[in-house]
């Protein structure tokens, strides 16, 4: 059996890069898929502490899908701004996005 600091190590390996990604990325795209990416290593998380520690009820696997639905929500608005964006502006780097400026 694996133990649970395995899973801890790689959901924050996993975060570290989502964070990377979005730090250092401009595409608007590439940023969204870093913010995909620490949803994923919440989900890793969320289903090790609840492997791990109770095992007798959902509780984890609920969660776990509220953060899917949520991820699913900020993929589809997030994506739906970009197009709007890109239609306007002919780019998605985050740098030209300042339409919202005074």
């Amino acid at each position: 059996m694996i133990p649970l600091s395995w899973y801890l190590i790689f959901a924050a390996i996993l975060f570290c890069v989502g964070l990377y990604g979005v730090l250092v990325r401009k595409n608007a795209i590439a940023i969204l898929m870093g913010i995909e990416l620490m949803l994923n290593s919440i989900n890793v998380n969320l289903i090790a502490f609840w492997r791990y520690r109770s095992s007798d009820g959902i509780a984890g696997q609920a969660f776990a899908i509220i953060v899917f639905a949520v991820a699913a929500a900020e993929v589809a608005v997030g994506l739906a701004l970009i197009i709007s964006i890109y239609r306007r502006r002919s780019s998605v780097v985050a740098d030209d996005m300042n339409m919202m400026k005074w």
